[in-house]
């Protein structure tokens, strides 16, 4: 498989994704690795595409309906001030989400800044145990 992307599909298929959060329609989506800002996610398109112009007319529109509606559910767990919403695909060339809630207590100097600007070494990783009331909270509002 060419990409950590098709890596990361295959293993939430199989039910093998640690962090696998839910299936939509266009893919999945799990927990990011690293908890940069509690409750930040990505959607994964399955099947897997090197980026969003490839879709097709319909299955772009469901894509990004599932990105949106992935944005709600974040918003209404973790009560953050909005979501930000990148496709960048420079380090791995496939189609993938990353879906950000910004919080009202982020450091100033980080507030309107791209989440990139975080400290992510310091930064929790993705926990099973710590981070299961999470999922599950999002398992349930994805699922309304």
């Amino acid at each position: 498989m060419p990409t950590l992307i098709h890596r990361r599909v295959e293993a939430a298929r199989c039910g093998k994704h640690p962090s696998l959060v839910a299936r939509l329609p266009s893919g999945w989506v799990v927990l990011g690795d690293k908890q940069v800002l509690k409750g930040y996610c990505l959607l994964l398109p399955d099947p897997v595409v090197p980026h969003l112009n490839a879709l097709s007319g319909a299955d772009r529109l469901q894509f990004l309906g599932d990105m949106a509606k992935l944005g709600d559910a974040i918003l209404r767990v973790t009560g953050a001030v909005r979501i930000n919403y990148e496709m960048l695909g420079n380090l791995e060339p496939a189609l993938h989400a990353h879906v950000v809630p910004r919080h009202f207590n982020e450091p100033a100097e980080l507030a309107t800044r791209p989440f990139w600007f975080y400290d992510w070494d310091q930064a929790p990783d993705f926990d099973p145990k710590s981070d299961a009331a999470l999922i599950e909270s999002l398992r349930q509002e994805l699922a309304r």
